[in-house]
């Protein structure tokens, strides 16, 4: 698409018999969590985006994510100035606060093969 609208891709569902509209957010590589702390992945994605899915997308290890806009603002960290920033750390290892998701660990149910079957299943009984 030539514009930014805030929707990259449309997926027909032959079996949901719709298209889906998806947001695609990259990074190229983990980067220091606020300039100096553990590596981790970050997006952030606008809290009124038209899009029903976001992809989240890791270059370097060629991984994506596959959210539902609900699922962006559940599992979102932090929200602020009109966007909602989803983060997790690459090391395993790293101490969290309670109640935090934030290990990559804790969204394999979202890994791009895991959500988009069970997205599209759940598309064709709409």
């Amino acid at each position: 698409m030539t514009t930014d609208a805030g929707i990259d891709l449309v997926a027909f569902s032959p079996t949901g018999r719709r298209a889906v509209t998806i947001q695609v957010k990259a990074n190229a590589k983990p980067k220091p969590a606020g300039g100096k702390g553990k590596l981790a992945l970050d997006w952030y994605v606008a809290d009124d985006c038209p899009a029903e899915l976001t992809t989240f997308v890791d270059l370097s290890t060629n991984t994506a994510w596959l959210m539902t806009a609900p699922e962006v603002k559940d599992l979102s960290q932090q929200q602020a100035s009109g966007r909602y920033h989803l983060y997790f750390y690459v090391d395993p290892a790293v101490a969290l606060r309670e109640g935090k998701l934030a290990r990559r660990s804790d969204f394999d149910a979202f890994l791009f093969d895991n959500a988009a079957a069970k997205l599209f299943d759940l598309a064709a009984r709409a």
